[in-house]
């Protein structure tokens, strides 16, 4: 088996609950019952092999499915695994036809299941954990590329009063406030010193680019957290809103276009070293521009910024994902325990940060 489909392999599809991510399957039937309409018990429960952060588990019935989607178990970040928040602005996008799962019901009650969650519909299709989609031909992955580039547009052009998402986030700031609360969290999760993280932390906050607009941002938009319809290669539905929020729409993009920049490593799937016109697939500047024609832009400025803040951000993201996998409360049973990844991406942004 090659690397991409043990990648694919991997990620796909559900297994086998963790022992300590069990739920009470007759709690949840008798909530399902009272909150869910149309549902009709016995289920079976399956724990889907993607991600790190918010369980995710497959609710299967003899005529429906769903997606339960909880915060972990144990001791947690403040701030973090906000799945309430994450359900509001499913609910309200789904009201503006933007293509997300149906939202069902929140539980907000840790009594029932032990911690908080919510159901919402699963969406049949495609995820692809692989970003040079090797199962597909160059006009289908040239199709997919730009329709997740729109959808992307399509979301931040979204009016968020209009939308009741008013109060979902500051509208003022953002970029000086996602430093501040992502220094506090990787400085929480910190289990080495790590040189460039340290100067990043002092850099970013005395950088800050002018505000380039608020608009409803995702958080954590890339390939693998989009289900493509199972037969056009379009967007179905986009998933994990749980770093959801207003702000700067630039920081969104310029996350999405990570796969152009990423340094590449056996955990992170890249577009680096690919041939991508052969594979149908846009190169940097021309997704770059295909972003500014969608959004009315000339041109990104402080570009250089945005990546260097893109990618000490993951790497506060991984900061994260490893100190709760030595802390036993990952979801996943393969969560990255090594700080290596977390240097790497870290000594990238500063490179970065020193061309701005």
């Amino acid at each position: 088996m090659n690397q991409h489909n043990e990648r694919q392999d991997k990620f796909s599809g559900t297994k086998e609950v963790q022992d300590h991510l069990k739920l009470d399957e007759p709690a949840l039937i008798s909530w399902m019952n009272e909150n869910v309409p149309g549902f009709e018990g016995p289920l079976s429960l399956s724990e889907f092999k993607g991600g790190q952060s918010n369980p995710t588990y497959r609710i299967q019935t003899k005529n429906a499915s769903y997606v339960l989607r909880r915060k972990p178990p144990g001791e947690l970040l403040p701030s973090a695994h906000a799945v309430d928040r994450e359900f509001r602005v499913i609910d309200a996008l789904h009201r503006q036809n933007f293509p997300v799962p149906k939202p069902y019901a929140l539980c907000t009650d840790p009594d029932v299941l032990g911690t908080m969650f919510y159901v919402m519909e699963k969406v049949e299709g495609r995820i692809f954990w692989e970003l040079s989609l090797p199962e597909l031909n160059p006009m289908e992955r040239s199709a997919i590329y730009d329709s997740q580039l729109k959808t992307l547009t399509d979301l931040q052009a979204i009016d968020f009063e209009k939308a009741g998402l008013q109060g979902f986030g500051k509208t003022d700031d953002y970029m000086a406030r996602q430093i501040h609360r992502w220094t506090k969290i990787y400085i929480a999760s910190e289990t080495s010193k790590i040189d460039a993280m340290e100067k990043l932390n002092i850099w970013l906050p005395n950088n800050l680019p002018s505000s380039t607009g608020t608009c409803i941002i995702h958080g954590d938009y890339r390939l693998d957290n989009i289900i493509i319809d199972p037969k056009e290669s379009k967007v179905s539905a986009v998933l994990d809103w749980e770093l959801s929020t207003l702000g700067d729409p630039l920081a969104d993009f310029v996350y999405h276009l990570a796969p152009w920049f990423l340094p590449v490593t056996k955990e992170v799937s890249s577009l680096k070293g690919l041939h991508l016109n052969d594979l149908g697939i846009p190169e940097e500047e021309d997704y770059i521009n295909r972003y500014c024609e969608l959004t009315g832009r000339d041109r990104i400025d402080n570009l250089e910024f945005y990546k260097a803040y893109t990618l000490w951000r993951i790497a506060a993201i991984y900061q994260g994902i490893i100190k709760r996998a030595l802390d036993g409360t990952a979801a996943s049973e393969d969560a990255i325990k090594d700080t290596d990844i977390v240097e790497i991406f870290a000594n990238r942004a500063w490179e970065f940060a020193q061309a701005c």
